[in-house]
């Protein structure tokens, strides 16, 4: 399966609703649920989220990946008895989409998947067992499901400013910048062997590289000369940490030095550790005039959805639907 073909089948398994199984497909698969007078079958669930279980197999697996399939199936199927319900009521108003723009949703796919190669596109779905007239019918299913949720929004919701400023102090953590320190740090190991010192102590030898920085010698190039870690070609050089980042012993020393200090040798697990501070960051908040429009337009998508959800749960309320 080439690259164009491996698309297109997960295209499909996306779009609204797979093609639907004969009657005798249909009695093989299973019925998943009703939604008034229309089918969901089991084969539509699995196709819908073939992609998403492949990918948990790879990192899931016993009774774990049968919660995450069971899962995943069970949000496909809310999913489709969505969009069963919304293309029945687009049926109920009466509403029609213009051909031009199903011709502008396809001719986007051979475009933009196919360099504009139409045969190519038609050997492909040809190739997965869809006909052109079939995928434009999903092509126009999806048309429908976004405009009619979109349909049932306003273009412009005001926010107020205290439901603006009520969010920032609630999260107030999201726009807060942690204490950082810029580190340098040489590390040794006993039972490692660096240089010509074979016969001395690590803890030892740390102590005299320890003297030779306070007696002028270059941190980093100590650091080349001596650290036994991954950081050793570039001097010892850790960048930007937070608290979290470093072992807890290791923490409390870098954050209480200051700009420029070089800490004693730190003992710890075999190991002896010489931290330097390069610079410091100290912790800051966002100011709420920088991150107002951010959150405006957070809780402008939160009342779309809202809204958009209660719609949906007007629909469920007003139609059977069996779960099977």
């Amino acid at each position: 399966m080439n690259s164009r073909q491996f698309f297109l089948l997960i295209f499909l398994n996306v779009l609204l609703f797979c093609t639907k199984l004969s009657a005798q497909e249909e009695i093989v698969n299973g019925m998943a649920a009703i939604v008034n007078n229309e089918v969901i079958t089991f084969s539509q669930v699995r196709d819908l989220v073939a992609a998403q279980e492949k990918a948990a197999a790879q990192t899931l697996q016993g009774d774990q990946l049968a919660a995450k399939i069971k899962e995943l199936r069970q949000s496909a199927l809310n999913d489709l008895i969505n969009r069963t319900l919304i293309l029945q009521e687009y049926k109920k108003k009466e509403f029609t989409i213009p051909q031009y723009a199903i011709d502008d949703a396809v001719d986007k796919v051979i475009r933009d998947e196919f360099g504009g190669d139409r045969s190519a596109f038609i050997k492909t779905l040809q190739s997965q067992g869809y006909s052109l007239t079939r995928f434009r019918q999903l092509q126009k299913d999806k048309i429908i499901v976004s405009a009619m949720r979109s349909a049932k929004v306003k273009e412009n919701y005001v926010i107020s400013p205290t439901k603006v400023r009520a969010f920032y102090e609630q999260n107030r953590v999201a726009y807060t910048t942690p204490e950082q320190v810029k580190l340098r740090m040489i590390v040794l190991h006993e039972g490692d062997q660096t240089g010509t010192m074979t016969n001395v102590s690590k803890k030892a030898m740390a102590e005299e590289v320890r003297q030779k920085i306070a007696s002028g010698a270059e941190f980093d190039r100590m650091a080349q000369m001596y650290s036994e870690d991954s950081t050793q070609d570039s001097g010892g050089d850790f960048g930007w940490v937070e608290r979290n980042t470093l072992n807890e012993t290791l923490s409390q020393v870098a954050f209480s030095m200051k700009e420029g200090e070089v800490s004693p040798v730190i003992t710890l697990d075999n190991s002896y550790y010489i931290l330097m501070v390069e610079s410091l960051r100290h912790a800051s908040v966002k100011p709420l005039s920088e991150v107002q429009p951010e959150i405006e337009r957070h809780l402008v998508e939160a009342e779309m959805l809202r809204v958009q959800e209660k719609w949906l749960q007007d629909l469920r309320e007003k139609a059977y639907i069996k779960i099977l």
